[in-house]
């Protein structure tokens, strides 16, 4: 099932680079997920594409520079292009997003947010009906990351603190809430404690969703408002 699931989300990744073009700014995820989209812009660029890329973590950065993607800072004089990356789960009917997993929340919301469009990518095991079957992670300081814990606890989630420091040197606590009635609401409710520095739900952010599945890939996108 690995393997099939890594072809699905390469299909997904190849499916959304299609749609960049040259003189583009691009947005560069983190993870497993982002790894197929940075084969297949440096395929690419080994092609003829100009493109520069704005990564989300030093892990981006590192492998970005051995695939030979010039890359770039988020400056804050322009709009990226367009920003790929993966996700944890994926809600059908609104494309709110969880993500996180990488580490990289916190730069990824903010590339996502600077970006004119958001791709994700995903397999089809990540589509669902509701959020919330997996944790989502939060980015808390660690400055009384416990009582910021205990606050995000009294939400009605269970947190495990990950032994992992993010590029911005803070913690991550995988929160599991199970269902999630309104993600809109608890992400209000997160967005409110203080120590929490960001979290993984990513509400309308997403432009399009590519799902790469056994039946090739189906492009989700957001319906007009």
């Amino acid at each position: 099932m690995p393997d099939e699931q890594d072809r699905w989300k390469r299909a997904a990744a190849e499916s959304a680079v299609t749609q960049v073009e040259t003189g583009m700014v691009v947005g560069l995820g983190t993870g497993s997920t982002a790894e197929f989209v940075l084969l297949a812009l440096s395929r690419r660029i080994r092609e003829g594409l100009r493109i520069t890329g704005v990564p989300t973590s030093e892990q981006t950065v590192s492998r970005a520079r051995e695939l030979a993607i010039p890359l770039t800072e988020l400056d804050g004089k322009g709009l990226i292009d367009i920003a790929i990356d993966g996700a944890d789960e994926v809600d059908r009917n609104t494309l709110n997003v969880i993500k996180g997993r990488g580490g990289a929340l916190l730069r990824e919301k903010i590339v996502a947010q600077a970006s004119a469009r958001f791709l994700v990518i995903i397999d089809q095991t990540k589509v669902v009906s509701v959020l919330g079957a997996k944790p989502i992670p939060v980015e808390v300081t660690q400055f009384g990351w416990r009582a910021t814990a205990r606050r995000i606890e009294n939400l009605g989630a269970k947190t495990e603190r990950r032994d992992f420091i993010t590029d911005g040197g803070n913690y991550i606590l995988d929160c599991a809430f199970g269902p999630i009635k309104s993600p809109e609401a608890l992400a209000g409710d997160l967005d409110r404690i203080v120590g929490v520095v960001e979290h993984g739900l990513f509400i309308g952010m997403a432009t399009e969703v590519h799902v790469g599945g056994s039946s090739g890939v189906e492009i989700l996108r957001q319906l007009p408002k």
